[in-house]
């Protein structure tokens, strides 16, 4: 541990963020953020179980987001719910004044992703109910367990400044952070942090991720019988049809940089009555918000054509929009330095051979758990989403991947499931936690270290003006994915875990 301290000292040194007198504290009070980690590294495990058993998907997460706000309320956190008028939305606050530090993770679930932990075959515990099938219930289970850890840390060594942790509900659907910041919730933050599940401990800087913008388009036709009458009718499910059918001849034109998807939400009653009624959801991804922006325009053309061609009239709804995703350089160093600290976790070998029937299931290299650092890089942008990007463009902005999956299985499989409430994903949860936590008193005892996260981020952005993609009135899609839900929650309840977890 010793020789881990002085690596952090040298690597802040070459970095060029040597602290003064507030930062000579910062190495007893990231001590006792690891030692509660430490010490807590039960009530953190049944944290990320517990919500993997909730499984719930975007928007509905009442459950899991019902178990956070006690726990935040427990730990001191004064705890505000419905952000943004989002129900499952959390802000928890602690400390005062500056520097203000925002924390923000997911926590929501995918369709059909149920899966029985620790099991390396297609074995769902209810058939095709929501599961964990990414692990956002150990982004969740890192964040209790750094907020307790910094609150620790604040009280114990009197550390000045404000840590603001937000939920971000509906992140598979990419809804929520875009609105937090369209309404002011990140005016007066200093920093942010972001971890999200990997199979590896690292972070990096620079683009990261594509913009996306979510939007569905609602088609109104007029009902006829459809073998007696069909030419009384306007069939809307026939400019559903001709809208996908002419965004993909529209694909040619496009350029390969783009990535577009649909799925048809409503498609009709039955064969027999002319459909008065359809809707089709799209995705637009773009590696710049102007691209994305400029699919949507496009993709409007395309359904106002559709709704020509047939007689139909249509509407179109952003459910969210949201902006690619960047990391700052000096926070990056920040998270990095601190990785080579914390380091990975020791791996016994059952985990490393579960691992390995894990891989061999999602049919991938058979290489096991990580094992090996990873140092700070440039990000490859990824052709990927989170709805995080608004605030990366923002303020600066440090992520934090942490090895509580898998290597090489791929998110959204089943076998993404299978890792995230074992001791795999419990240990990956406490090195996290322990990343997350060092970073944020790094943040609160080097007031050189934000002023200069500051400076890079403004040389990084330049040219750059931030302008919100959502409508100043668009309200979030609060019944999203509430039927679905409603479909698998009584079934899936008699597997809900309720352990006693009391941090301490």
């Amino acid at each position: 541990m010793r020789q881990r301290a002085l690596l952090l000292t040298t690597l802040l040194l070459m970095a060029g963020l040597t602290a003064g007198p507030a930062g000579q504290g910062a190495e007893g009070a990231k001590a006792t953020a690891f030692a509660a980690i430490d010490r807590n590294a039960g009530e953190i495990a049944k944290v990320g179980d517990a919500i993997f058993s909730f499984a719930e998907l975007g928007m509905q997460e009442t459950e899991t987001a019902a178990l956070c706000v006690r726990l935040l309320k427990e730990m001191g956190y004064t705890v505000e719910t419905g952000v943004s008028g989002i129900p499952t939305a959390i802000l928890a606050t602690y400390g005062s004044g500056h520097p203000v530090i925002a924390v923000h993770v997911e926590y929501d679930a995918l369709p059909g992703g149920s899966q029985t932990p620790g099991v390396a075959e297609h074995e769902p515990i209810v058939a095709g109910a929501p599961g964990h099938a990414e692990g956002h219930n150990t982004n969740a289970a890192l964040w209790m367990g750094a907020a307790y850890a910094v609150k620790q840390a604040i009280d114990q060594h009197h550390l000045a400044g404000t840590i603001k942790l937000f939920s971000a509900p509906a992140e598979e659907q990419g809804i929520s952070r875009p609105y937090f910041v369209r309404d002011g919730y990140f005016k007066d933050v200093d920093a942010a942090l972001h971890a999200h599940v990997g199979s590896d401990l690292s972070t990096s800087y620079g683009p990261r991720q594509y913009a996306v913008m979510s939007v569905e388009y609602e088609f109104f036709g007029k009902t006829a019988h459809a073998a007696t009458s069909p030419w009384t009718g306007v069939s809307a499910v026939d400019a559903v049809k001709l809208m996908d059918i002419g965004w993909d001849a529209l694909r040619e034109h496009l350029p390969p940089t783009q990535r577009s998807h649909s799925v048809i939400v409503n498609g009709g009653v039955q064969p027999n009555v002319v459909p008065d009624y359809a809707k089709i959801w799209y995705f637009f991804r773009e590696s710049t918000y102007e691209g994305a922006d400029n699919l949507f325009k496009k993709a409007h053309n395309v359904a106002a054509g559709a709704a020509l061609m047939t007689g139909a009239t249509f509407k179109e709804h952003i459910l969210s929009a949201c902006w690619p995703t960047r990391d700052n350089r000096t926070m990056a160093e920040i998270v990095q330095a601190n990785i080579d600290l914390v380091g990975l976790p020791a791996w016994t070998p059952e985990e490393q051979a579960l691992a390995r029937r894990i891989q061999k299931a999602a049919g991938v290299k058979e290489v096991g758990l990580d094992t090996t650092p990873t140092p700070l890089r440039e990000a490859v942008q990824s052709t990927s989403s989170n709805d995080s990007g608004d605030i990366t463009w923002t303020v600066p902005h440090g992520r934090i991947t942490f090895p509580s999956n898998v290597p090489g299985v791929p998110f959204h499989h089943w076998a993404a499931a299978v890792a995230e409430a074992t001791s795999i994903a419990h240990k990956g949860e406490v090195a996290g936690a322990k990343v997350m936590a060092g970073a944020i008193v790094d943040l609160l005892t080097h007031p050189d270290l934000v002023a200069k996260a500051k400076a890079t981020f403004d040389q990084e952005v330049a040219g750059s003006t931030y302008r919100s993609l959502l409508p100043p009135d668009q309200k979030p899609p609060v019944d999203l994915n509430a039927d679905e839900m409603a479909k698998y929650r009584d079934l899936m309840r008699p597997h809900y875990l309720h352990a006693d977890i009391r941090f301490k």
